[in-house]
């Protein structure tokens, strides 16, 4: 019974379906470009990449439409693509092992999920979430950079000539000539968004044992939480922030009623030690004030 409670955790059971997910989107489009062109009035022209050396979408039309400014599909090398490659075109090797990021990152999910105790757990979700990150930053900077090369190396015997050298985004618009295009993410890209977001997810809850049954109440109570959260880093600002100003403030000029001043200190001081040097007085009879009853 321990061991199915275990099982369902949300910090062991979102890195297994975050490692699903990563499976999953290797057979999805990770990237897609839309092209618009005068000759294509009212037509857009989609071109889908997949983490290996395929494309989908339009792309002999597109390919068709490259090579008048000179711009062609990367040659992936070592596997064959689904299009033909230019003699021209630039050399991408990486491609071919597109994969491998998705499939390392979803064996450090499942050796996550397994680890032995809560503080493995706390530890192994920590450091394979900071290398989901890097591994697959790393991945869209490589991306950029080929993109970036290819965007510099048009064919200086294309048809249209003059055309200068540009750099397509991974995310956004871009032009060159009178073609316009749009890159944005594909169904693996966003599903690949997802499973990082459920590691990040898993993270957060690495110090609580709650369970699937726990979620919805976990979603209720989401916004209380981090609102509370905010509250006590605004608390921990504004302590931060006073302790640099030295401390609390305090009024240490202005003597209060419980705190006498010095002077009147050292004055009734010197008041009780006259009076304990004072002889005292022995009063007698004849000292003593005459009463009614003895007044002639």
């Amino acid at each position: 019974m321990a061991r199915l409670r275990r099982a369902v955790e949300l910090r062991r059971l979102l890195p297994v379906v975050a490692a699903g997910l990563l499976l999953i989107a290797i057979a999805f489009p990770m990237w897609r470009i839309t092209l618009t062109a005068p000759q294509y009035a009212g037509r857009a022209l989609p071109v889908e990449l997949y983490a290996y050396p395929r494309l989908g979408g339009e792309y002999a039309e597109v390919q068709l439409l490259n090579h008048y400014v000179g711009f062609y599909f990367p040659d992936p090398v070592y596997l064959e693509p689904n299009y033909e490659v230019h003699e021209n075109a630039i050399a991408v090797p990486e491609w071919s092992f597109g994969p491998l990021p998705f499939v390392l990152a979803a064996i450090g999910s499942v050796f996550v999920a397994l680890a032995p105790t809560a503080e493995a757990l706390a530890r192994r979700l920590r450091y394979h979430l900071m290398a989901t990150i890097v591994l697959f930053a790393g991945t869209l900077a490589v991306v950029q950079y080929r993109l970036h090369q290819a965007g510099h190396a048009l064919d200086p015997n294309a048809p249209l000539r003059g055309v200068e050298g540009f750099t397509p985004p991974v995310i956004g618009p871009y032009e060159i000539a009178n073609i316009s295009g749009y890159a944005w993410l594909g169904s693996g890209g966003y599903l690949t968004l997802t499973a990082v977001a459920l590691l990040a997810v898993a993270y957060l809850l690495r110090d609580t044992d709650a369970t699937v049954r726990d979620a919805p109440a976990l979603v209720r109570s989401s916004g209380e939480r981090a609102r509370e959260y905010l509250r006590r880093r605004r608390g921990g600002d504004d302590g931060a922030q006073r302790d640099s100003n030295g401390g609390e403030e305090r009024e240490i000029d202005r003597p209060t009623a419980a705190e006498p001043t010095r002077s009147e200190t050292a004055d009734s001081e010197r008041t009780r030690s006259e009076t304990a040097d004072r002889p005292p007085i022995s009063r007698t009879e004849n000292d003593r004030p005459e009463t009614e009853g003895h007044r002639s």
